[in-house]
């Protein structure tokens, strides 16, 4: 399936008129080595066959996990540069894309010294073309996020039975983190926000403890050979305050009215639309982040990113896509935060709903 992604790259930047491309953001490396690996560099020509750059102890073990076969190896990280140098050279490519995104590798920094060392070439961006066809699951990637559900659904009901009052957030995250290790999940994903202060991006503190009555908000991203999947619940105790219910309520009124409109054609800000109209009328305006849905794959959050990303909200949704939602949550000053979110497979008959944890209310 790799050696099919690349040819349609290939296809693409030929009618763009760009030569060649240097993969250095891991997941777009993996999406097309079909393998993850650390500082990853891989050149796609436009025509030809694709090099990837492996340090000379790990050529070997690359080869026998990715259907990329020509590599050139490399000492140490002072030869990677002139390596790739080398070869833009010999390939004769003048104009070279680059993903032009940020993930873990110091990417701005490769590129900035790719500039220095090849100044006679044009640099593009193709971000927008590799994902565009990282936006459509074939059936491998499907298979891979169906298992990354059950991973992830293992890593929530772990978290879940570890709220108690006196519980940290991070016991609460090291306990998903164990479970979705155990289950095979290579670089899990925990946030997890307790007590009555939201906080939209919520990573775990040891020094935020639960107390009686607190609602508890955890999320979740599990994978399985580097597809992930994404999921929220909202811990409501019983000795909840009636606010803490309402807003929990209204959460998941908008949930279970949106999801089934998860279908291709169906432009997503017409969805934030609704769910914005139906927070206004439950008296919650206020409090809700624009923002319900993502893509999910080779990354917790990727293309298309209506969380971030404002012209995205105007895509329609299409087969094969994996889409997250309600990705943004409801934030109440003095009762905390509330989401509900699944991940979802676009199919033609509507939502596949890939993760399926309960609804976390006592």
């Amino acid at each position: 399936m790799t050696e099919k992604r690349i040819i349609e790259f290939q296809k693409r930047m030929k009618e763009k008129g760009v030569d060649g491309a240097m993969i250095k953001t891991a997941s777009s490396f993996t999406f097309f080595a079909d393998v993850m690996w650390l500082r990853p560099g891989l050149i796609i020509p436009a025509e030809g066959d694709p090099v990837a750059f492996i340090a000379q102890n790990e050529v070997e073990a690359f080869r026998e996990r990715s259907c990329v076969k020509k590599v050139v190896p490399y000492h140490g990280i002072d030869e990677l540069m002139p390596g790739v140098t080398r070869v833009i050279r010999q390939s004769g490519l003048n104009t070279v894309g680059m993903d032009m995104s940020v993930e873990r590798d110091a990417f701005e920094l490769f590129g900035h010294m790719f500039a220095r060392l090849n100044p006679k070439v044009e640099i593009v961006d193709v971000h927008s073309l590799i994902m565009e066809l990282r936006m459509f699951k074939d059936a491998s990637e499907i298979e891979r996020s169906r298992r990354a559900a059950q991973v992830t659904d293992k890593g929530m009901d772990a978290a879940l039975g570890r709220i108690a009052p006196g519980a940290s957030e991070l016991e609460v995250a090291a306990e998903a983190v164990y479970a979705m290790m155990r289950a095979g999940s290579e670089r899990p994903h925990v946030y997890v926000n307790a007590g009555p202060i939201p906080r939209i991006h919520a990573e775990p503190r040891a020094n935020q403890r639960i107390a009686g009555g607190d609602v508890v908000t955890v999320t979740i991203g599990g994978d399985a050979e580097n597809y992930y999947c994404n999921e929220t619940r909202t811990y409501v105790p019983s000795g909840a305050s009636p606010e803490k219910r309402r807003a929990f309520q209204a959460v998941r009124s908008v949930y279970e009215s949106i999801t089934p409109k998860l279908r291709p054609g169906v432009v997503l800000e017409s969805i934030e639309e609704e769910i914005g109209a139906s927070l206004t009328a439950q008296g919650y305006s206020d409090h809700y982040v624009k923002g319900f849905a993502h893509g999910v794959g080779l990354l917790v959050e990727e293309d298309p990113i209506t969380t971030i990303l404002m012209p995205h909200r105007r895509m329609a949704l299409r087969e094969g896509m994996v889409i997250a939602a309600m990705h943004a949550p409801l934030a109440v000053p003095g009762a905390g935060s509330f989401k509900i979110e699944d991940t979802f497979l676009i199919t033609p008959n509507g939502p596949e709903q890939l993760t399926k944890h309960p609804m976390a209310v006592a």
